[in-house]
C-alpha cells in the first residue's frame, strides 16, 4: 500500500483470482457499501457480470482518492480504464457532521481511537450528509463503450472496493474528502469547541428559550458572544515554536557493557513497555478496550521471536526456551499470522459446536461447485483435504487458519480468513504458494 504525497490518494495491489467465495465484503461497512451500490444500480445483469469479473483477477491495482476510485480492467487483448466517482462533502458539511458526532460520546471515543463505528451513520443522518452512495451521487465511467450503464467493469470495481473496506473502512471517509488523520483532528476540534461552549446533552450549544429568545448568560452558561470569540481564537493559525537548542555531544560508548548485559534487546524491551503503557493510558481515559491478559513465559518468548528483527536475539531465544528450535520457529510463524489466537490454534485442538461445524459445511457447499469442492476429513477443529498436505484449522476466535504439511509436521501457511470458503480458496488458489514461506528462517 502506498500513499501519494500531498494528494491523499492511496494505492492497493490487485486482488488475486478467487475460486468460489462471496463477491461482497463481509464487514459492516463493506456490506453497507455493497447494498447501497446495488440500490443505486438495481439492474441484475451488470451486477451479476460484475460479481463474476471481480473474482477473475483481471482488475489491476486500485487507486482510492477524494471523490474517485479507479483501476484498469484487462479484457482479453483490451485494457479498459474504469473509475467510480462520488460527491465530495464541502467544509460546511464536514463541520456539521463532526458537530453532530461530538455530541455522541460513544461514537466519538471509537473514532478518536482509530476505528469507524457503525453508529456513525446516525450522526451522518442527523447532519443530512452522505457517507454511503445514493441516487445521483454515485457514477461510473469506463472506456469499454458497453451499452449497459454501469458496465460490468464498473460494478466489478465497486465489489472489489467492498473487499478493501473489510480491512480499512476509513476509505469511505477518504472518498468523501477527508483522510483519517485529518478527520480525527477535525473531530478533536469539534469536541474542544463543544467543551468550551458547554453544549447541552443533545449536543446543541446555545439552545434558544421559549419564543425563540436566547436565555441570559448565568453562572455555568456560556455567553454566545464569548462562544463566538472562542471559536475565532481557536481558528487562528498556530505560531511556530522557537528553535531547539543544539544537542550536547554524545557520550563516549564504553568498551564493555556496564551491566554485563548486551544492549541489543533493550530497544525492543523499551518499545514493548511504551506500547503497554499506551494501552493502559487509553483504557484509563476510556479510549480503548481493557488491555489483554499478560502473556505467559512461552507466549512472550514466541512473540519476541516473531517480532524481533535481530537474528541474534532469535537464536538466543531458541537456545534458552527449553524446547526444540523447530517448535519455536513454528510457533513464531503462527504468531506472525494472527498473534495469540493463531498460537492457540497451532498448539491446542478443540471440538467446535455441531451448529458451528454445520454452518461451515454449508458455507463451503454454497461457495463451491459440487464437482470443484475437494473431499475433506474433519477431526475437531482440523479440516484436512483428503490426500493432500493442506489443512484448515478453526480458531476459537472464529477465524480459519491455513496449514501445510512439511516433514510430517503442520506449518502455518498464511493469514486467517473470516470464513472457510475464502480460506480454502486462498489455500488452493494460484497465489497459495506465495504464502507458504512461513517455515523456519
Amino acid at each position: 500500500m502506498s500513499e501519494a504525497q500531498g494528494s491523499g490518494a492511496r494505492g492497493f495491489p490487485a486482488f488475486a483470482a478467487r475460486r468460489g467465495g462471496r463477491a461482497r465484503g463481509q464487514s459492516f461497512w463493506a456490506k453497507a457499501w455493497a447494498e447501497a451500490m446495488e440500490d443505486v444500480w438495481p439492474e441484475e445483469g451488470p451486477l451479476k457480470k460484475g460479481r463474476s469479473l471481480a473474482r477473475t483477477g483481471r482488475i489491476g491495482p486500485i487507486t482510492v482518492s477524494t471523490g474517485r476510485v479507479a483501476a484498469e480492467v484487462h479484457g482479453g487483448e483490451e485494457t479498459y480504464r474504469t473509475q467510480l466517482t462520488l460527491t465530495v462533502l464541502d467544509d460546511d458539511e464536514w463541520d456539521l457532521l463532526w458537530e453532530k458526532t461530538a455530541g455522541r460520546p460513544a461514537e466519538t471515543g471509537v473514532l478518536l481511537a482509530g476505528d469507524l463505528p457503525e453508529d456513525l451513520l446516525e450522526a451522518v443522518e442527523d447532519a443530512r450528509v452522505r457517507m454511503l452512495p445514493g441516487y445521483g451521487d454515485l457514477d461510473a465511467d469506463c472506456d469499454c463503450d458497453a451499452l449497459d450503464h454501469p458496465c460490468p467493469h464498473a460494478t466489478a470495481l465497486a465489489y472489489q472496493l467492498s473487499w478493501l473496506l473489510d480491512t480499512d473502512p476509513w476509505l469511505l471517509v477518504l472518498i468523501r474528502g477527508r483522510g483519517e488523520q485529518e478527520a480525527v483532528e477535525e473531530l478533536k476540534s469539534a469536541v474542544l469547541l463543544r467543551a468550551l461552549a458547554g453544549g447541552d446533552e443533545d449536543g446543541e450549544p446555545g439552545e434558544t428559550g421559549e419564543g425563540g429568545s436566547r436565555p441570559e448568560a448565568t453562572a455555568g452558561t456560556p455567553d454566545p458572544d464569548a462562544y463566538a470569540a472562542q471559536r475565532a481564537a481557536y481558528s487562528r493559525p498556530t505560531t511556530a515554536l522557537p528553535a531547539l537548542p543544539p544537542l550536547p555531544e554524545p557520550p563516549t560508548a564504553p568498551e564493555e557493557p556496564l551491566t554485563g548485559i548486551e544492549a541489543d534487546p533493550l530497544d525492543r524491551l523499551a518499545a514493548d513497555a511504551a506500547l503497554h503503557a499506551r494501552e493502559l493510558l487509553a483504557h484509563v481515559h476510556g479510549f480503548g478496550a481493557a488491555p489483554p491478559e499478560p502473556l505467559d513465559l512461552w507466549q512472550d518468548t514466541v512473540r519476541l521471536a516473531a517480532t524481533h528483527p535481530d537474528p541474534r536475539a532469535v537464536q538466543r531465544l531458541r537456545e534458552g526456551c527449553g524446547r526444540p528450535g523447530e517448535d519455536l520457529d513454528r510457533a513464531a510463524a503462527a504468531w506472525r499470522t494472527g498473534g495469540r489466537a493463531a498460537l492457540e490454534t497451532l498448539e491446542h485442538s478443540w471440538t467446535p459446536p455441531e451448529q458451528q461445524a454445520a454452518r461451515a459445511r454449508t458455507a463451503l457447499t454454497t461457495a463451491w461447485e459440487a464437482e470443484e469442492l475437494p473431499p475433506i476429513d474433519v477431526d475437531g477443529n482440523h479440516w484436512t483435504l483428503t490426500g493432500r498436505d493442506l489443512q484448515l484449522r478453526l480458531g476459537r476466535d472464529g477465524r480459519w487458519y491455513p496449514y501445510r504439511r512439511r516433514d510430517d509436521r503442520w506449518w502455518p501457511a498464511g493469514p486467517p480468513s473470516a470464513g472457510p470458503a475464502e480460506a480454502l480458496a486462498d489455500l488452493t488458489g494460484p497465489a497459495a504458494g506465495e504464502n507458504a514461506g512461513d517455515g523456519p528462517p
